[in-house]
């Protein structure tokens, strides 16, 4: 097999990386190969010769193949994402790579059928291998990443099982209920990295909710933001609303919006500021005292949209 030659080897950790081509230019490629009667439909399960798709594997990044697939003179293919990268030279025998398409290998590819690679997720779908990657990255059973922003956590799953993981391996409080009462204490709020984040999971309604807060810069300016994620899908996050509310020494300031679906990731929601910011000096004032430990009391609730 490839994978063992130190040639290849040397491609795949070369500091330059190499993607597979995006789905919007292998689509308008593969369109001129499927004939108008191929659709993503469910079809009956295909089996498809492991040998069949060895050969649709890219001999250096291992992905599979899209057109334009090329092929040196002695027929060994390689993916158009890897071909700039390897000096025009075929990465298995080393002949000159020329600029030869290897068609037969693309319509074969184009009379494929495969399972989504979501399936041990739910998705019972067969598709054709050119409409394979587009579904894929819309699938409804495409798992979820775990919500947790204090790490890089690398956990993926449905909804129960990321509760479960949420709860039992990062310590997350889980609250039932569509109102909440939070109070977040922390000293020496001058320095932002010392006003860790938080995250707490709020069950109601049949669904799971993620209220985040933390303190970022924003600018040169520290700022502490709350805002709600939905453990779920946007379409389902829209039929819900939630109102957060901070105040103290007689004044209070009130956000309102949608939960965004943690399709988005946190950093995302964050930096797009889709929550209710609040400026540290603002959070110290509401914290009273002499403004040397922040003390925030947030409060708020989700509803249900009719």
């Amino acid at each position: 097999m490839s994978g063992s030659n130190p040639y290849f080897e040397e491609l795949r950790n070369a500091s330059e990386v190499i993607d597979p081509p995006q789905n919007g230019d292998l689509l308008d490629v593969a369109e001129q190969q499927i004939n108008d009667t191929a659709d993503s439909s469910l079809k009956p399960n295909v089996a498809i010769s492991s040998n069949v798709r060895e050969l649709l594997e890219c001999p250096v990044c291992l992905n599979a193949m899209y057109p334009p697939i090329h092929q040196c003179s002695n027929g060994h293919t390689l993916c158009s994402g890897c071909k700039p990268h390897v000096h025009n030279r075929c990465p298995t025998c080393r002949h000159e790579l020329g600029n030869i398409r290897c068609l037969a290998l693309e319509k074969v590819a184009a009379s494929l059928e495969l399972p989504c690679k979501y399936q041990n997720f739910g998705c019972l779908g067969i598709y054709p291998y050119y409409s394979k990657l587009k579904h894929e990255s819309q699938c409804a059973f495409r798992p979820y990443s775990c919500p947790y922003a204090g790490s890089e956590c690398s956990v993926i799953g449905d909804i129960p099982s990321l509760v479960s993981h949420l709860k039992d391996d990062h310590k997350v409080d889980m609250h039932s209920g569509s109102t909440f009462n939070h109070r977040y204490v922390k000293s020496n709020p001058h320095e932002v990295e010392n006003a860790t984040w938080m995250l707490t999971v709020f069950s109601c309604f049949g669904q799971y909710f993620c209220l985040h807060f933390e303190a970022f810069q924003l600018g040169m300016a520290p700022v502490y933001i709350a805002f709600l994620r939905f453990m779920g899908d946007d379409n389902e996050a829209k039929n819900y609303s939630y109102s957060l509310e901070v105040g103290g020494n007689g004044r209070k300031m009130v956000w309102q919006g949608v939960p965004r679906s943690i399709r988005d990731s946190h950093r995302k929601v964050r930096d797009s500021f889709d929550g209710l910011i609040i400026q540290r000096n603002m959070a110290l004032f509401f914290s009273g005292g002499d403004r040397k430990e922040l003390k925030l009391r947030v409060t708020g609730r989700i509803w249900k949209e009719q």
